[in-house]
């Protein structure tokens, strides 16, 4: 029997089909880190998948859209990892670290942020790009985290 598989258009894809897409896309490139990918059937902690070191290293990850801050996934308990894709690039940060160095640069207004319970930005400035920087995932490159 024989199969014909062509490209998909992502903006034809639902929300799950997006989100699990945009899962092996992201998983591919953390493989090339070290890492394995397992996938939350609910979020655990606010993680949509568990990213395991080779080293032994675990990080709770919430997979998002876009540059995302939300009061849900601050604590140091949680220790959430948030990663996004913009364009062709990946960015995995500490959520609550970023989230403070964005209040402090004032990306996000800290009047906004007592207001509101999350801040997401589909379109990142240029001071956003520079404090992501650090993070962006390239399969042949380094990342601190």
């Amino acid at each position: 029997m024989s199969v014909t598989f062509k490209p998909i258009a992502y903006q034809e894809l639902n929300g799950k089909q997006k989100e699990a897409y945009n899962l092996q896309k992201v998983s591919s490139i953390l493989a090339d880190l070290g890492f394995v990918t397992i996938r939350m059937t609910s979020d655990w902690g606010g993680a949509d998948f568990i990213a395991q070191h080779l080293t032994g290293v675990f990080l709770k990850v919430q997979l998002k859209s876009r540059l995302t801050f939300a009061k849900k996934y601050s604590g140091n308990d949680k220790e959430l990892y948030i990663c996004f894709r913009d364009k062709d690039r990946w960015y995995l940060y500490p959520h609550d670290e970023l989230l403070k160095q964005n209040l402090d640069k004032r990306y996000i207004g800290k009047k906004f942020w007592d207001e509101h319970e999350d801040y997401s930005n589909p379109n990142l400035s240029k001071g956003q790009r520079l404090l992501l920087e650090p993070y962006e995932l390239k399969s042949s490159q380094a990342i601190t985290l």
